[in-house]
């Protein structure tokens, strides 16, 4: 559609150029339209080109690309996102070191939503070092619907607030086995709610708006993946434990346990499975805007993001990845979540289940654009982002 946009303007753009104009001669009449065809032509050419030949091996040190795509969500709207990704090598001579990433993302939408960020992973030559960092801010009105299942379940808890937030993290680690990696971590966050509706007010309980948190902390990764971007087959195993102490300035004194596994495999022709089981616990005096939240565009895809909030969270999925043919694919997923404020409160009755399908278009050797639609107990929501979602 955005082509069809694209071919739209330029020939609107011609149609203008060509009515201010001054009266010109019969021969340059004549040679006018040609000249306009071939500079449409030309453009539109080479958009198409681009595309075209975007997912072609090739020997570039540093391989690029840029895509705009439309989306919705039930937490944001309808947008236009722009996503843009790349892979690098710092050792071009070792064939067998894994490529590094990063992706540079943007998104407006019909809800006031605006967003940049950046986020990739750096592996140094002989794969003895990694260096993960993630950086976005983003802005946007939303909901809060109060803290843990019962409040989230309860649709008269909705309270409108706008939401600020930026986000740093800086995870170096350092290989000490083969696929095996130990290092720091450090992540800086504000958050800042305005605009919260008294109903809103009165579900925070007494908690500040306004929450900073520097979180040191230490991070070991096992990874076995053929290609981080979209794998194949291998496992992936990513523990990371964090300290956000008053002693540092924060607003709030807690810490976090977040732990990450994954594991991929090829199952039939064209398809692969690709699960993935993951939880975050807190402990200490968390704040309202870092508890464990439910839905995002990689995980429990389609509910509300935040709407379903506590101290921790525990959250799996299983999904299968078909490639159709040339450049297409489809994906259908299954998973599963629960919110909690702590082990002795779990119930098989507050599991949500989530489970969606999905279009891929391979833009880059192995990096897909991604077009998901997510069903929920609440409803559903249609996402496009670049990369598999884990």
């Amino acid at each position: 559609m955005w082509l069809v946009c694209i071919g739209l303007a330029i020939a609107l753009s011609a149609q203008a150029q060509h009515a201010e104009l001054p009266q010109v001669t019969a021969a340059d009449t004549a040679a006018s339209p040609t000249d306009t065809a071939v500079r449409k032509t030309t453009v539109l050419t080479r958009v198409l080109n681009y595309f075209r030949n975007s997912n072609k091996a090739t020997d570039k040190k540093f391989d690029f690309g840029v895509l705009p795509g439309p989306h919705y969500s039930s937490t944001v709207g309808f947008g236009l996102g722009v996503v843009a990704s790349g892979t690098y090598s710092l050792d071009r001579a070792d064939t067998l070191l894994p490529r590094s990433n990063v992706s540079l993302y943007g998104d407006i939408t019909s809800k006031g939503f605006l967003m940049v960020g950046l986020r990739g992973s750096n592996i140094f030559p002989h794969d003895r070092f990694r260096l993960d960092y993630r950086l976005y801010v983003y802005t946007f009105p939303t909901l809060f619907y109060g803290i843990g299942y019962e409040n989230g379940n309860n649709d008269a808890n909705k309270s409108d607030y706008r939401r600020l937030k930026f986000d740093w993290m800086g995870r170096f680690l350092i290989r000490v086995a083969k696929n095996t990696y130990v290092g720091p971590t450090l992540n800086f966050q504000f958050i800042r709610a305005t605009e919260m509706a008294p109903r809103g007010e009165e579900l925070l309980g007494g908690q500040r708006q306004t929450v900073h948190a520097l979180t040191p902390g230490v991070s070991f990764t096992y990874d076995s993946r053929d290609f981080m971007l979209n794998a194949k087959r291998g496992w992936f195993v990513q523990l990371d434990q964090t300290f956000t102490p008053k002693e540092l300035g924060n607003t709030y004194g807690f810490s976090t346990t977040d732990f990450t596994t994954s594991t991929y495999f090829p199952s039939w022709k064209g398809c692969t499975v690709a699960i993935e089981l993951h939880s975050r616990l807190n402990y200490g005096d968390v704040p309202w805007c870092m508890m464990a939240e439910m839905g995002s565009g990689n995980r429990m895809r389609g509910y509300y993001e935040g709407r379903y909030r506590d101290r921790n969270i525990i959250e799996g999925q299983l999904e299968f990845r078909q490639h159709i043919k040339g450049r297409h694919g489809a994906v259908a997923w299954v998973g599963a979540a629960e919110v909690f404020p702590r082990a002795k409160d779990l119930r098989w009755s507050r599991v949500l289940p989530n489970f969606g399908i999905g279009y891929r278009w391979a833009f880059k050797p192995g990096i897909n654009v991604r077009l998901d639609y997510g069903f929920t107990r609440n409803g559903g929501g249609l996402m496009f982002n670049i990369n598999e979602a884990f």
